[in-house]
């Protein structure tokens, strides 16, 4: 989330007349992220997020917005988007495609606990199970294909090492793909971004409760594992990149006693593991190497995920340490 494309007060108040939400009070551009604009929203009936899509087209994103309000109908806490007068909720500001979504109350909780990772690897199985009723089939836009197409002109960008182990990675998850093996693990759309910024927390309760997800703009059909191989990797490591066993177990434990894990995944979780590093040390490099101009943007660090990868290559924890998988509650 940053601003790349500047809205102006009184163009987005005339945009707002669409919608039954009463008039514009205030918007604030939001600076975290790197993708898309997006700006908080208060009106006098309420708050909202606006985002503005800088990359993605229109006809990508009805996959999303339909996701979204799938979710938020069968009780996932996410962003539900707002539809206008003639029940559009997808819209066109400034010449970009354009949404308006609820906003959610919360905040992140970036040193996270056992119990933070607990409420998260429940709300990630609650998640999953109920995106399999949702019938949107667009592909992980940042999955195999896309790290295929980056990987040449970013290895020019590269030390020899770090060009051979991008090829060698990208070449074992090909392997991986073409086995069968990848297509026999549980998927459905998931949300592929799960990391710290992008869940939060309730600050007036007195034991961790999560309130929210936010940001499903990279969400696509994947491996269920390779969405929880990417919250392991965020929630569940330390300055270093190694996985601390308590956050770990929490995490798990905590999903698998919503949907237990098949004996396909367990033989997987090394390699999701690894392609959630990978996915992470791609688009950071491809960002810090392709940068586009904003108005407000906040670089990451690529360095981080390719010190996880190597991790990660040498060495994956069973999924069977938090505890055995229990039959999926009727």
């Amino acid at each position: 989330m940053a601003v790349f494309t500047f809205v102006a007060r009184d163009t987005l108040a005339r945009w707002l007349e669409r919608y039954d939400i009463g008039d514009l009070v205030e918007h604030e551009g939001i600076a975290s992220g790197i993708e898309n604009s997006n700006w908080f929203v208060t009106t006098t009936a309420g708050r909202y997020v606006l985002t503005l899509f800088e990359r993605m087209s229109a006809h990508e994103l009805p996959f999303h917005l339909g996701l979204l309000h799938h979710l938020a109908a069968h009780g996932i806490p996410c962003p539900d988007p707002v539809a206008d007068r003639d029940g559009v909720v997808l819209e066109t500001l400034m010449g970009k495609p354009a949404a308006l979504c609820s906003r959610l109350d919360g905040q992140p909780e970036m040193q996270p606990g056992p119990a933070h990772c607990a409420q998260l690897g429940e709300a990630i199985a609650r998640m999953h199970l109920a995106a399999a009723g949702y019938p949107g089939r667009a592909p992980n836009p940042r999955g195999l294909a896309w790290w295929e197409s980056v990987a040449p002109p970013l290895a020019s960008q590269l030390a020899p090492a770090q060009a051979a182990l991008l090829a060698d990675e990208i070449g074992h998850q090909r392997a991986f793909a073409a086995s069968g093996r990848l297509a026999a693990l549980p998927a459905s759309a998931v949300h592929a971004d799960l990391f710290r910024d992008n869940v939060f927390f309730d600050p007036q309760a007195r034991s961790p409760q999560l309130a929210g997800i936010i940001d499903f703009w990279f969400a696509g059909v994947d491996a269920w594992l390779f969405d929880l191989a990417v919250a392991a990797n965020d929630w569940c490591t330390d300055e270093n990149e190694a996985f601390d066993a308590q956050r770990l177990d929490a995490l798990l434990g905590a999903y698998r006693r919503v949907r237990a894990l098949q004996p396909v995944e367990h033989d997987a979780w090394q390699t999701m593991l690894r392609a959630a590093a990978l996915r992470f040390w791609v688009s950071r490099l491809h960002d810090l190497h392709c940068p586009r101009p904003a108005e407000i943007v906040v670089p990451k660090d690529p360095a981080r995920f390719e010190r996880m990868l190597l991790l990660r290559r040498a060495h994956a924890p069973a999924l069977h340490r938090a505890l055995p998988d229990l039959p999926n509650p009727v």
